[in-house]
């Protein structure tokens, strides 16, 4: 998997599906983004959330926003809505020059960001997550020999590079549990060859090659565990 990729989707994992609809339902749409229901998940553009497994917990997941007017807003819907403030709009130079940020609490205590840099993205795309980990090495090992490319590399903060956001694995506690990443493919034989590359480097299968017409007809994807257990696929939508 090379740098021509870009993270398909994220999902994670909800103890309480209405509350957790009803968190997103008020802050997403400030983002441009519209909630769509399937049997088994809620999403809203590339960002899904379900009750299939055991809930997601300590994720930090930022989105797009193309104004400091537009985080405001967000921020501003989410308090006003009485969910947990996580931190008030404003510039965080510490993370780069242009950065403006606010956060919020979802109803399982998850970090969720709506985020603008002086970057060009899509309105409510998924900028950036952050995941905190007890092995920097053992994660950075997984993603070198699935051929992503790596951004930061330090001992404390792994950084894997995608074309238009960026995700990050940082030493810390409590550590995050069960995420779902999934990054795209253009072509069935680069899901394959990221899962064979796994699977000959000793980490753990949780669904072969496939087309899954679950999803929909020319859902092409593989599945494997990271070392802290969180599940990731390579996806083609090859029709």
């Amino acid at each position: 998997m090379h740098n021509d990729r870009v993270i398909d989707h994220v999902g994670i994992r909800v103890a309480d599906l209405n509350a957790s609809q009803r968190f997103y339902d008020t802050v997403l749409p400030v983002l441009g983004l519209e909630r769509h229901d399937d049997p088994t998940y809620t999403e809203w553009g590339d960002f899904a959330i379900g009750t299939d497994g055991p809930v997601t917990k300590h994720l930090h997941i930022a989105f797009f926003a193309p104004s400091h007017d537009l985080v405001d807003a967000f921020h501003r819907a989410g308090v006003d809505a009485g969910y947990q403030d996580d931190g008030a709009p404003g510039p965080r130079p510490q993370y780069r020059e242009d950065y403006y940020g606010g956060f919020l609490r979802d109803p399982d205590g998850n970090s969720v960001e709506a985020v603008y840099t002086g970057r060009t993205r899509e309105t409510g795309a998924i900028d950036h997550l952050w995941l905190r980990t007890r092995d920097v090495a053992a994660i950075r090992r997984f993603y070198v020999a699935t051929g992503h490319a790596i951004g930061v590399d330090e001992p404390d903060h792994v950084q894997i590079i995608t074309d238009g956001a960026s995700f990050s694995y940082v030493t810390g506690e409590p550590v995050t549990e069960h995420v779902h990443i999934a990054l795209s493919a253009d072509t069935n034989a680069k899901v394959d060859a990221f899962h064979a590359a796994a699977i000959e480097a000793g980490y753990e299968d949780n669904g072969a090659p496939g087309e899954r017409a679950e999803y929909h007809p020319g859902y092409y994807g593989a599945f494997v565990l990271d070392p802290d257990g969180h599940n990731v696929e390579a996806v083609n939508h090859n029709r």
